[in-house]
Order: C-alpha cells, then structure tokens, then sequence
C-alpha cells in the first residue's frame, strides 16, 4: 500500500503558535533553528520518496523531524516512530480513530478484530499469552499498538486484573510495575488505562506514571473511566501527547445498541473534525464494526490511529474538545 505524509494537516498545524513549546520540550533547545526533515519519520515514510520530496516536506514544530546533529540522526520518540501510516488526509475530513481494548486474551475474538479493516488502534493487555507474536500480527494488518494499563476501580467488586496499578502503592511500587507491563512486548505508541476510575483521579499516583510516559516518548490515551481523571492536567503540564475517548462503543453488548453509539461517534466527529471511539473484542462490537466502517468511509469519514489524534489534540483550541459523551460501566 502506498502511504503519503499528511502534507495538508501539517501545513495547517504548523502555523499553530500552541505546538511551538510542545516541540520545544521535545528537543529540548527552544533557541535552536526550526529543524528540517531528514531521512527518518514517523507514519512509515519510504526514505527515498522523502528524499525525492525532501524540499516540498512540512514539518510540524519539529514533530515529525529531527536535524541531523554531529553527523547523526536524532530518533523520533516512539509514539511517532512507531505511529502506523496512513493516506494523506484533507483538511475537511472528519477523523475517527477506533481503539480496542482488552485485547490478547481471547485470541479467537482478538483475531477477529485484527481481521477488521485498519487502521485501528490495538490496545494489547500485558498479562495476555503470546503477545510478541499477537502485536506482530495487529502490526502486519496495518494497526497501530497501545499496551492496556490495568488500574484500580472505585468499585472493588470489579477485578483489573493481575499486577494492576493501586492507589497504595509508592511511586517507585508504580514505576517498576508499568516497567513489567511495558516489556510485554514492543512497537507501541503509548498506553490507556484498562478501568482506572479510582486511580486515574488520584493525582499522587497519576504523576509517577504520567513521568514514565514523558520519559519513554510515549502517548496516553485516557479511556475516562473517571469524569474527575487528572491525566489531561499533568500531560498538559508536562507536555505530554494526549487524547481521550469520546465514545464507548459498547457498554451494552448488541449490535443495534453498538450502531447507535457509532452514530454519537459520527456526529462528534462532524462537529469537532475528530473523535475517538473505544470497544471490545466481543461478537456483536466486531459485527457493528464490519457493517459500519465501510458506510462511515462511503460517508468521507477517514480513519486514522490514535497517534494521529494526539498530534491534532497539540493544537488548544482542538483540545477542547476532548470530553466523553457517555459513561462506562468498569465491570463489563
């Protein structure tokens, strides 16, 4: 498949004052020359159509490049090297980036969801079986990667799973569990929080794992299991990329119920130019999934993955519109 740089997108963002600081704190030197495009980028470039295209190349703030410095390329951070490619997207397109959760421990439905058109965005739970080999195969059918955090409810009756992130636990505690989660496998952009409404409010605990995402280059997408979550906050000061969900896609597990919350989904993303759709490997999501996407791209809805998102959501008057628009239910 032959994939362009979003040469229109990037042109708009790039006269957005808000990303300068951004790519500042990125690179770390807000007084060097605006850095040009070299021979490595995020979204699967080839290298030698980029050179062909070197001199007609935007960059966004220094996102997507990096100078050359003492002879070397400095590396992307992982959220954009590892961010899959996609076709050039025109202005006026409504993006929507649809993530799946919980994936890898149900291996049959996970392959059904990886069998459905992409880009989607896999979120891999880290305790699954088999998971290099199960990313390898989401990879190869063109979706991009989060690792699904498993974090404290408020409900106690609902179980995160093994080796989820407590509201308990001492900064080095957290660190050193998302360190384990994070060498589940490789090639992911980021992570979102599998349950998480009680942890995701608790700032003392968010912070310790909000640093983990900044120093490994990576994106957080909050799924906003919590209306009071205080991610956005801290990677907004932290100038971290972000996104949230706007929609889950299935709290209720049928298939009419499914096409109506994709139907909310399509209206956010009319409004907003955006939106971000989260559901689960069950039956009835992966059938309302392969009778709704191809209508939504008859529609001129383009589907991008998540990291896409986060790059729009640099841009401040984008990021205010990053609000859920309906609740979850943490025990489904």
């Amino acid at each position: 498949m032959f994939f362009i740089r979003f040469f229109s997108l990037i042109c708009f963002f790039s006269v957005c004052c808000g990303f300068s600081a951004f790519a500042d704190s990125l690179w770390g030197n807000p007084d060097s020359e605006r850095p040009r495009a070299v021979l490595k980028g995020s979204w699967g470039e080839n290298p030698e159509l980029l050179r062909e295209k070197r001199e007609n190349t935007f960059d966004l703030a220094g996102l997507f490049f990096k100078e050359e410095s003492e002879g070397e390329n400095i590396p992307l951070p992982p959220w954009l090297e590892n961010a899959v490619a996609i076709p050039d997207v025109a202005e006026e397109s409504p993006m929507i980036a649809i993530v799946i959760d919980d994936l890898g421990i149900n291996r049959k439905m996970t392959q059904e969801v990886l069998e459905l058109p992409g880009p989607l965005t896999a979120s891999f739970l880290y305790y699954a079986d088999d998971l290099p080999d199960q990313t390898r195969q989401a990879e190869a059918a063109g979706h991009e990667l989060l690792v699904h955090t498993p974090m404290e409810p408020i409900n106690a009756g609902f179980d995160p799973g093994p080796g989820a992130l407590k509201t308990q636990m001492s900064a080095q505690e957290i660190t050193d569990r998302l360190d384990l989660m994070l060498e589940a496998f490789s090639g992911y952009v980021g992570i979102n929080n599998h349950m998480g409404s009680r942890f995701t409010a608790n700032e003392q605990v968010m912070r310790p794992v909000m640093e983990e995402v900044k120093k490994r280059g990576l994106l957080f997408l909050d799924s906003l299991t919590s209306s009071r979550s205080v991610a956005g906050r801290i990677a907004d000061e932290q100038n971290i990329p972000y996104a949230v969900r706007n929609v889950f896609l299935d709290n209720a597990q049928d298939e009419r119920e499914i096409m109506k919350q994709l139907a909310l989904l399509e209206r956010h993303a009319r409004k907003h130019r955006f939106a971000v759709g989260i559901g689960h490997p069950h039956k009835e999501t992966v059938q309302a999934l392969k009778r709704w996407i191809p209508q939504a791209k008859q529609k001129g809805f383009v589907f991008v993955p998540i990291s896409m998102i986060a790059v729009y959501l640099q841009d401040e008057k984008n990021a205010e519109n990053i609000r859920a628009l309906n609740q979850h239910d943490e025990g489904e």
